[in-house]
């Protein structure tokens, strides 16, 4: 996943509300958004080449979202897939801190990668490229392949969307128009992430969309005061095309406060 946008604790009635688009090889296998048959707490797409997923909600409103963390070199061989840290905390119904634990203890085993995790009552964030581990105080923030909220052009201005789009719910609309943006930024402001000009040229649009690579998913995740969680999801192939689109609502389990 290459862009997620999140308001933790900031809308009056939406104590979390999530937009985000995954953008990965075309030829990469994968289904879109739903209950998993073995694991039937958990919904999120899932990764079939490797068995994980890139973002997820569990029925007990557990929340998490990856990202990779792009930086040009080789990729560790035989590293384990990042998408099972995403499922790892999605089927684990301990203290996001024992989480946080774990993650430092195996993090450097991993190719680059950004996380976000939480429950109803805290958000973590951790990285195990550059920066410090973080429980995040209520906000607005923005991650793409590069550390939280660093000001991309792209999530600079997907961010501002975002909070636009905030002031409209429970109408998403808003939210997938901002996914949905394929304005290419001029090159005087792209970023230099180590991979070539062309590739920096197409990955900094919101949607991104090419022949082999773009953005497969775009997922708008909303969980209100009263339980109620609310995934959307529309699915996309090559150069962009719509194939497909979910939307699944159910009231979560009670969770005991900490």
């Amino acid at each position: 996943m290459c862009l997620i946008l999140l308001a933790w604790q900031v809308h009056p009635d939406y104590p979390l509300v999530v937009a985000a688009n995954r953008d990965e090889f075309y030829s990469r296998p994968a289904t879109p958004a739903g209950f998993w048959a073995e694991l039937p707490g958990i919904l999120a797409g899932r990764d079939l080449e490797s068995g994980g997923t890139w973002l997820g909600v569990s029925r007990r409103k557990r929340f998490a979202a990856l990202t990779n963390y792009r930086e040009g070199g080789p990729p560790l061989a035989n590293a384990p897939s990042r998408g099972a840290l995403v499922t790892g905390f999605l089927n684990n119904d301990g203290d996001p801190a024992a989480y946080l634990e774990t993650l430092k203890g195996c993090g450097a085993r991993y190719n680059g990668f950004n996380l976000l995790f939480g429950d109803c009552h805290r958000l973590g964030y951790y990285t195990n490229r550059q920066a410090a581990p973080a429980w995040l105080a209520p906000g607005v923030y923005g991650l793409s392949n590069h550390l939280l909220d660093t000001p991309w052009p792209k999530l600079s201005e997907a961010k501002a969307s975002f909070n636009r789009a905030l002031a409209k719910l429970p109408d998403l609309a808003p939210f997938f128009e901002l996914l949905a943006d394929r304005e290419i930024v001029a090159d005087t402001f792209l970023p230099q992430s180590g991979v070539s000009l062309e590739w920096e040229r197409i990955l900094s649009a919101i949607f991104v969309a090419s022949p082999d690579y773009g953005t497969r998913a775009s997922t708008v995740l909303t969980i209100n005061h009263q339980g109620w969680v609310a995934l959307a999801e529309r699915s996309f192939g090559p150069t962009g095309q719509p194939v497909g689109a979910v939307c699944e609502t159910f009231m979560s389990a009670a969770i005991s406060a900490r």
